[in-house]
C-alpha cells in the first residue's frame, strides 16, 4: 500500500528539480514546461475520484494493479519522448495510474478496520502520511541526483522498476476481494455522464488558469456551465459520481477538502515556484537546488514523526498554516546573492507545515467520511490536494512568464501569503475541529469507537 501511494508524490516532486532542464532540453520558456505539471495534476485530479469510485465498485486489488501497470508504460513513454508534447502525454497517463493506490489503500483499511472490530489504525493511517510526506519533499533531492547521474530522462525511467516492483507485491499480497464496508453489496453502476461533466469542468478552468485574458472568457463559460450541469446531474440521478447530497450535509468534511485546497496551492507553489528560483534566479544546478531542498525534507520528517500518532486536528493545522505564513514571507526577502544558510533554513521551515497539514486534514477525513464511501471520499481529498496543485503551476506559470526570476519569486510569494492567511482563518473558525464528525460506528483517531449518526447528518458535534 505505501508502495503504490507514494508513486505520485515522487513523480510530482521530482520534476520539479527538472523543469528548467527539460525546458533547455526542448527550448521552450517555463509558461510551456509548466504543462508538465499540470498534465499530471489535471488526469490525477480527475482520475482520483474516478478510481476511488470504482474501488469501492471493484476492490482495491483490481484497480491498484492496473493503476500501477500503466505507470510502467508512462515510465518508458517519458524516457523515450521526442518531444514536448509526448512528455506530457507521459505525464498524464501517470496522472490516472498512480491516481488508483490510495483510494485502494482507505479502502482496504477501513473494511479491515470494520471485519475485525479493531480500533482506529491511526498507526497505519500515520505510516502512509509519512511515506507520501518524506517521499514528497524527498522527490526534488532525488530528482536532482537523477539528473546529474543521467539526464531528465532518469525522472521517468525510474517507475519502470517502481511499478514492477507494486505489480509483484500487489499480486502476492494484496486479497482477492474484500468485503463492503457497509456491509451491503456494491453499487455496480457508473455515472458517465457525471464524470464527463466533471473532467470538462476541471479542463475549461485549468486551460483558463495556465492562460487568463479577457480572451479566454469562452473557458469560464464553458467550465460555469460544466459545473451548473454536473451539480444538477448529481442531485437528480439515483447513483451519482459525487454524491453531492451527502457532502451537502457534511459540513466538516466540505471543510476539511477547502482546507486541503488552500494548503495544498502553497505547498506545491513553494515546490515548484522555489526550486526553478534556485536554478535561474539564484543560478544553482539542479543537483545544487535538489540538494538545497533536502532541508525542507528532514524537517517534515521530524515534525510528522514528532506528531504523527497525535490525534489532535486543530493544532496541527493552526501550527501549519503559520509555519506557511512564514515560509512565504521569507519567499520576499530572497535575491539573486542571498547566502546559501539562509536557503537551507527557508527550507526548515517550509518542512513544518509538509508534516503537519497533509496528516491533519486525513485525519479529519477518517472521522468525517460515510464508511460505505471511504475510497470516494479519500479519492476526493486527493482532488483537492491536486486541484491546489493546479492553482500553483497556473501562478508559477503566470509569475514566471519571462523565466524564474527575482521578481517573479516576489509576486508569487505576494499571491501565497493571502493563501496561507486563508487557511489560519479557516482553520481557526472551524469550530467543528475541536470534536470531527464521525461515521457510523467508526473510531476516531485515536482509536475510541464512537456512536451511531446518520453520514447524511454529521455536523461535527
Amino acid at each position: 500500500m505505501i508502495l503504490g501511494s507514494v508513486l505520485n508524490p515522487v513523480n510530482s516532486s521530482m520534476l520539479a528539480v527538472a523543469l528548467i532542464p527539460i525546458g533547455r532540453a526542448f527550448d521552450v520558456p517555463p509558461s510551456r514546461t509548466g504543462w508538465l505539471v499540470s498534465g499530471l495534476y489535471l488526469a490525477t485530479a480527475v482520475g482520483q475520484p474516478v478510481m476511488g469510485r470504482l474501488v469501492d465498485m471493484f476492490g482495491p486489488r483490481r484497480l491498484y494493479l492496473t493503476g500501477t501497470a500503466l505507470v510502467g508504460v508512462a515510465g518508458v513513454l517519458g524516457v523515450l519522448a521526442p518531444s514536448l508534447g509526448v512528455l506530457i502525454v507521459s505525464r498524464v497517463l501517470l496522472g490516472l495510474g498512480t491516481s488508483a493506490a490510495y483510494p485502494a489503500s482507505m479502502h482496504l483499511l477501513r473494511t479491515e478496520s470494520d471485519r475485525t472490530g479493531m480500533k482506529s489504525p491511526a498507526g497505519i493511517l500515520s505510516a502512509l502520511s509519512i511515506s507520501n510526506q518524506v517521499i514528497a519533499v524527498i522527490g526534488p533531492t532525488l530528482g536532482g541526483l537523477l539528473i546529474g547521474a543521467g539526464g531528465w530522462q532518469l525522472i521517468f525511467g525510474v517507475n519502470v522498476p517502481l511499478a514492477a516492483a507494486c505489480l509483484v507485491l500487489g499480486a502476492l499480497r494484496l486479497p482477492a476481494a474484500t468485503a463492503p464496508a457497509s456491509g451491503r453489496a456494491p453499487d455496480r453502476d457508473v455515472d458517465l455522464p457525471g464524470i464527463g461533466l466533471f473532467t470538462v469542468m476541471l479542463t475549461a478552468f485549468m486551460f483558463f488558469l495556465m492562460n487568463p485574458g479577457p480572451g479566454q472568457w469562452y473557458l469560464v463559460v464553458a467550465g460555469t456551465m460544466a459545473a451548473a450541469a454536473f451539480g444538477r446531474r448529481e442531485l437528480r440521478t439515483g447513483r451519482p459520481f459525487i454524491d453531492l447530497r451527502v457532502l451537502r450535509g457534511n459540513a466538516p468534511l466540505l471543510a476539511t477538502y477547502g482546507r486541503q485546497l488552500l494548503s495544498a496551492t502553497t505547498s506545491y507553489a513553494f515546490l515548484y515556484g522555489y526550486s526553478q528560483w534556485l536554478q535561474e534566479g539564484r543560478s544553482l544546478s539542479a543537483s545544487t537546488a535538489g540538494l538545497l531542498m533536502l532541508p525542507m525534507s528532514v524537517a517534515a520528517i521530524a515534525v510528522t514523526v514528532a506528531t504523527g500518532r497525535r490525534a489532535v486536528i486543530r493544532g496541527k493545522l493552526v501550527a501549519g498554516a503559520l509555519s506557511q505564513l512564514a515560509a512565504c514571507a521569507a519567499l520576499l526577502l530572497l535575491g539573486p546573492v542571498t547566502p546559501l544558510w539562509v536557503l537551507v533554513l527557508v527550507g526548515v521551515v517550509v518542512g513544518i507545515p509538509q508534516g503537519l497539514l497533509g496528516l491533519a486534514n486525513q485525519n479529519a477525513l477518517y472521522a468525517q467520511a460515510d464508511p460505505a464511501r471511504m475510497g470516494s471520499s479519500a479519492g476526493l481529498l486527493r482532488t483537492f490536494m491536486y486541484l491546489g496543485a493546479l492553482f500553483a503551476s497556473a501562478a508559477a506559470a503566470t509569475f514566471y512568464r519571462h523565466g524564474a526570476t527575482t521578481a517573479g519569486l516576489h509576486g508569487l510569494g505576494l499571491l501565497l501569503l493571502a493563501v496561507a492567511a486563508a487557511l489560519l482563518l479557516a482553520s481557526l473558525a472551524d469550530r467543528s475541529l475541536r470534536r470531527p464528525g464521525r461515521t457510523s460506528g467508526s473510531a476516531d483517531p485515536s482509536g475510541h469507537r464512537t456512536g451511531n449518526p446518520k453520514p447524511s447528518s454529521l455536523k461535527g458535534s
